[in-house]
């Protein structure tokens, strides 16, 4: 399976990346600077572009069978909140996505998968109260343009997945993520490689086509905030 990752340099990019050739995926890293990523062994095609580019993603687009979106903006969010962002455009992930989109249509490529946040759209209510405000004081924009990327995706047509970590970690975790497409979730932490493995599954499986999807990190026993029965592989519930 041929699989396009846009925003392959950024944390969860790269996870996404690892695991899909993990997997034997064949894996067209999409980034500004492509030649910063680690050396990765498999089949590996390198593309540098510009994802608020619509001529750079539609170059990229054509021959996949699926297309993986982890886009962000990966400087200081207070800096970012105070005088906006130096590097990476503020509409980065709608903007991008949409590209995506129209790239996808244009090519023929249905399976879309998207990394968004957790506390976006309908789970906008069930952040705790703390996280809540730092939301609204620190990355009120970046979240906006979060919410008009998910309609961008819900609205595409295609067999889309949305996937909402909770906050993310560089933690070494070996279990996979707690998965739920209800909006529960066990901790407020994941790390970026239990959403990499995530994000694999999702573009090379039909399981959580149409769905938005929570992931979090499993509660230590007796601190669970959800249900605790999804165990093994990540599990829609």
């Amino acid at each position: 399976m041929k699989v396009l990752v846009i925003g392959a340099t950024g944390g969860s990019g790269l996870a996404v990346t690892r695991s899909l050739l993990a997997r034997g995926a064949q894996v067209t890293a999409f980034a500004r600077h492509p030649e910063s990523l680690p050396p990765l062994h498999g089949p590996l095609r390198k593309v540098a572009g510009d994802a608020t580019r619509f001529e750079d993603i539609d170059r990229a687009m054509a021959g996949h069978d699926a297309v993986v979106v982890a886009l962000g903006i990966r400087e200081n969010p207070l800096r970012v909140r105070l005088l906006g962002s130096a590097r990476t455009a503020m509409d980065v992930r709608s903007r991008g996505t949409r590209h995506v989109i129209e790239a996808m249509h244009r090519h023929g490529v249905r399976r879309l998968v998207v990394q968004t946040s957790y506390g976006v759209g309908a789970t906008a209510g069930r952040l705790p109260f703390m996280v809540k405000l730092v939301f609204a004081l620190m990355l009120r924009p970046q979240i906006r343009d979060t919410g008009r990327q998910e309609d961008a995706v819900r609205d595409s047509g295609l067999d889309w997945v949305l996937v909402q970590p909770v906050n993310l970690t560089d933690d070494a975790v070996l279990e996979p993520a707690y998965a739920s497409s209800n909006g529960d979730y066990q901790s407020m932490k994941v790390s970026r490689q239990q959403v990499g493995e995530f994000l694999a599954d999702a573009a090379l499986s039909d399981l959580y086509v149409g769905t938005s999807v929570a992931l979090s990190a499993h509660a230590p026993e007796g601190k669970s905030i959800a249900d605790r029965s999804a165990r093994g592989r990540p599990q829609v519930r």
